[in-house]
């Protein structure tokens, strides 16, 4: 009678032990956004050091995947705000820096892309 009872547990915790990953359309968006950074010719600073878009990206992923990993992430916002912004090392937010600009904080580079990459969206879609 307890086994059946310690399969469903065993089952329980193993479905809930895997996080569901971010949505299809905001994936889509998180995507775009970290193609855009990389391909901007935009420099990438994280704890004082400058990278290239390439190397922002890979970061980026490895940040998306772990909070997908916990469920921390639902929307390209969240993903903005909870992991693109700061480092979570040091809590120092991240920079992005175009040529002939001054840095800004990379929360509003990407929210600054992501209303693009959603007007661009908005314009192609058929009415």
């Amino acid at each position: 009678m307890h086994k059946p009872i310690l399969l469903l547990l065993l089952v329980a915790a193993t479905v809930t032990a895997h996080a569901a990953p971010l949505p299809q359309a905001a994936r889509a968006e998180v995507d775009a956004l970290l193609v855009k950074l990389q391909s901007s010719g935009c420099e990438f600073n994280r704890n004082g050091s400058w990278y290239a878009g390439v190397e922002a990206r890979a970061h980026l992923l490895k940040k998306l995947d772990y909070l997908e990993g916990k469920d921390m992430v639902q929307t390209a916002e969240q993903f903005i705000e909870r992991g693109a912004s700061s480092s979570s090392m040091s809590g120092k937010p991240y920079l992005v820096r175009c040529a002939g600009k001054a840095p800004v904080e990379s929360a509003q580079w990407l929210k600054s892309e992501l209303q693009q990459v959603r007007a661009a969206k908005a314009a192609s879609s058929p009415r």
